[in-house]
């Protein structure tokens, strides 16, 4: 990587480089899109924006992050698709597979995003740069071999019909692709891979310093930065890591770190860490993988009870399942002790599925005598536990009753079967809440006690539209009601007209006018909202969005 020299407050000490280890990551672009079916342009949702999208919708101006009804109005011939981490993790499988094939010690960060230590393959490879080009070419040869989406696990493949003479057939659509990028720690690789670039050895500051201070990934801490005067990586890593720790406080001194290339903490040497891996044998082998799940539920329970009686969290947690031919496999999950036992042995199903669709174990378990032997979980990257705060009064801080039902139930209908609400930001109703599955860890992508200008007052409606319905607004004189720039109403509405049925304005309040992404024309959304008594006594929250009005939630 060619550029001048970074200052000196950016290059860190030797030692500090020294002690950061190189890794080498793989990263799929858009893989939510690539596990689902569906023709370009098609996106994938959730929590009611966009997750990922294709190159057809992005050419369209369609970004992550956005809202539906945004998406479908820069790109009216967008397939929406619910997001599927099963067939996200399973369609992964041959991805982790062909990097496995370079070091045992592959590390599942999400599907569609994995990665390796250097130190060990790339000296028996030859070199970084050979590794790379050899996990690279593995891995392209991975996913232009992948299997037909949605294809049952385990089945026979379905000879294709000789192709019919055409004039002009059409054109299979490419296959995936896959980027490579090293560099010092897990942070800078992750961006190297993005950029599809090999970072040198100590000079991983130098790559970061032209990056945004919100890729260290705290909104609060990228926003005062800004205010600063210190809008990149590079000016923040150039300051004295002392007076960081005093204005920033940890999260400061850890995104510092991040910003020199150096690991998010000092390593802290154990003298042994405690096997604290849970286990169980199946006598006689087990030849169904079904009945692995409803144990590693068990395990993963025994694993937090062990964590937390001897005080510790883990980074990772490694799943590992033996045959009786003695064939084995092992991957790691990303853990950073926030995921419930539920939430863990739903991952360890995701990876049996996985395993199966590859056909990993079909020569193993087949035939008589064949079968899972072993499954164990082996917590991974060991530190002290932080705790967390009780409640007062010997009340608990959840109800060991609710935790059991909410496992019969998720048990039944599956991991996102059972959801909880989540405060969120955002202004209007359907933008202050999400549904996350229970157990599963959420940060909001914009905090909710945040100010919002522009948000109702604190009263909350009883039913809000998750599709806002269109309505019409009609003044006394049988016109549309229209709001202009000012926020000015042009006269006041006397009905409200919805699926042919008209009802009369008793009363009503607003507007409380809402601009947002003034700065960006593609996100740019300016609306405003009204109260509305109807003759029958109900309460309406109305949108008026470009001339057009919707009903967005009642009140009772």
């Amino acid at each position: 990587m060619s550029g001048t020299n970074s200052t000196s407050g950016a290059r860190g000490t030797t030692e500090d480089a020294d002690r950061t280890p190189r890794v080498l990551v793989v990263w799929c672009p858009d893989w939510p899109v690539v596990a689902v079916t569906g023709d370009d342009p098609v996106a994938v949702t959730e929590g009611g924006r966009i997750l990922a999208c294709s190159a057809g919708a992005r050419a369209a101006g369609v970004r992550q992050g956005q809202r539906l009804k945004l998406a479908q109005r820069l790109c009216p011939a967008l397939e929406l698709r619910d997001r599927d981490p099963e067939a996200e993790t399973r369609r992964f499988e041959p991805v982790v597979a062909a990097v496995e094939a370079f070091t045992p010690r592959v590390e599942v960060i999400r599907p569609g995003l994995c990665a390796i230590p250097v130190k060990g393959p790339g000296r028996y490879f030859g070199g970084e740069e050979a590794l790379a080009a050899k996990v690279g070419t593995a891995v392209a040869e991975a996913l232009a071999r992948r299997p037909v989406p949605d294809a049952v696990p385990g089945a026979e493949p379905v000879p294709e019909p000789a192709p019919e003479p055409a004039p002009e057939p059409p054109s299979a659509p490419e296959p995936p692709t896959a980027q490579v990028g090293v560099a010092d720690g897990l942070f800078a690789a992750v961006l190297a891979a993005r950029a599809g670039v090999l970072v040198p050895q100590g000079r991983t500051a130098e790559f970061l310093a032209p990056y945004p201070v919100g890729t260290l990934g705290d909104e609060a801490l990228a926003e005062l930065l800004g205010r600063l005067g210190l809008p990149t990586v590079g000016a923040f890593a150039a300051l004295p890591p002392e007076a960081v720790a005093d204005r920033f406080g940890p999260v400061g001194t850890v995104a510092h770190r991040l910003a020199r290339g150096l690991q998010p903490r000092p390593l802290v040497p154990r003298d042994q860490e405690p096997d604290l891996a849970v286990e169980q044998r199946f006598d006689p082998p087990e030849p169904l993988a079904e009945p692995l799940v409803f144990v590693a539920r068990t395990l993963a329970e025994r694993l937090h009870q062990r964590l937390a009686g001897a005080g510790l969290t883990c980074r990772r947690v490694a799943v590992e399942v033996v045959c009786a031919d003695g064939r084995a496999a092992s991957r790691l999950w990303r853990h950073e002790g926030r995921l419930s036992a539920t939430a863990l042995a739903e991952r360890v199903r995701w990876q049996l599925q996985a395993w199966q669709g590859a056909g990993t174990f079909a020569a193993s378990v087949s035939g008589e005598g064949g079968g899972f032997t072993l499954l164990r979980l082996a917590p991974d990257g060991l530190s002290p536990d932080q705790g967390r705060q009780l409640a007062l009064w010997g009340q608990a801080v959840a109800d060991d009753r609710v935790e059991r039902a909410v496992a019969r139930v998720q048990a039944v209908l599956g991991h996102a079967g059972l959801r909880r609400i989540e405060p969120s930001g955002g202004r209007g109703p359907g933008e202050q809440a999400v549904k996350v599955p229970w157990g599963e860890p959420y940060e909001a992508a914009a905090p909710a006690d945040a100010p919002w200008p522009g948000r109702l007052p604190d009263v909350w409606p009883a039913v809000v539209l998750r599709d806002p319905a269109p309505v019409r607004v009609l003044d006394g004189a049988g016109l549309p009601v229209t709001v202009d720039g000012r926020a000015g109403v042009s006269a006041r509405p006397v009905l409200v007209v919805f699926q042919g049925r008209e009802e009369q304005v008793e009363g009503w309040t607003g507007p409380w006018p809402a601009v947002e992404y003034w700065w960006d024309q593609a996100l740019a959304r300016r609306r405003a909202r009204f109260q509305v008594v109807v003759g029958d006594g109900r309460a309406l929250l109305l949108t008026v969005e470009g001339g057009a009005w919707y009903l967005e939630a009642g009140y009772d």
